[in-house]
């Protein structure tokens, strides 16, 4: 199975933005499983490239399907065969304020490896990719959960897990690539080159926030336009480099995150607008 999808990545060639060469991958594939997090977790403990303050190599588990898949805030989610389920670790900036938030640099990536198939992506913050749907809305098409492993104040590694839709059944309000670009198109392993691509890109432009935060600015898709806190209307100006989305209330700017594991909580108000920060 590795060995299809070693010939998956070779035959898509460089990718559809500019990245660092090609990184040496270890891969682990499984037909089935409960989640792919718990079997990366296991390997990283006796991975040789792990033992050290940083990662030194990018490490992969894919599974065919996978049974109880962790979603944002803790959501148990079934991932049917058909579909990329993955989860990885990567080498990244062990500085966390000067780099690129995981979650941004993972989404662009996948943004652009699908626009490279014809589709007009769009990013729901935080983590969801979307496209035009059958019934003419926005479907999800993808979900991306990051995370970081930190020893002190320094990054060991960072986490993710990459749920894509290619020709699985899909729940309402889903689309996936065998309905948004063609079936010809959905082919899982050759999507799942590209996800290990898009990965590559987001490695290498880990040092660089301010333009992940740009280019992921330019693909964002607010569903409403009005963000209700605290018994006030806020409104989304853009983001902020370290992933949080900028606010605006009456002149009050505040950044905004949301904790993966226990859901949405706000920075408090700021006077100004952070570094980095949308117009």
């Amino acid at each position: 199975m590795i060995g299809r999808l070693g010939a998956a990545r070779r035959s898509l060639g460089p990718g559809p933005g500019p990245t660092e060469a090609v990184r040496a991958w270890q891969l682990r594939y499984v037909p089935v499983c409960a989640t792919t997090e718990r079997l990366l977790d296991d390997w990283l403990t006796q991975a040789p490239c792990a033992q050290g303050p940083r990662l030194r190599a990018p490490l992969a588990l894919l599974a065919g399907q996978q049974r109880f898949g962790r979603g944002q805030r803790g959501r148990i989610w079934s991932s049917p065969t058909g579909g990329v389920w993955l989860s990885a670790a990567l080498p990244w900036s062990p500085e966390p304020l000067g780099a690129a938030a995981v979650g941004l640099a993972v989404a662009v990536g996948l943004a652009l490896e699908l626009e490279d198939l014809g589709l007009p992506v769009r990013i729901k913050w935080p983590n969801d990719l979307y496209v035009p749907g059958p019934g003419g809305g926005m479907a999800k098409l993808a979900g991306v959960l990051p995370g970081q492993r930190l020893q002190g104040h320094q990054v060991r590694w960072a986490r993710v897990g990459v749920g894509l839709n290619a020709r699985n059944p899909i729940p309402g309000g889903a689309t996936n690539v065998a309905l948004a670009a063609g079936r010809h198109q959905a082919c899982p392993w050759r999507l799942s080159a590209r996800v290990l691509r898009a990965l590559d890109w987001a490695m290498a432009w880990a040092d660089r926030p301010e333009a992940v935060r740009v280019l992921a600015e330019q693909r964002l898709w607010w569903p409403t336009q009005v963000i209700q806190l605290e018994g006030k209307a806020w409104h989304p100006l853009g983001l902020h480099r370290d992933g949080g989305v900028v606010l605006g209330h009456q002149g009050r700017i505040r950044v905004w995150h949301r904790r993966f594991d226990e859901g949405p909580f706000p920075h408090s108000p700021k006077g100004g607008p952070p570094p980095g920060a949308g117009p």
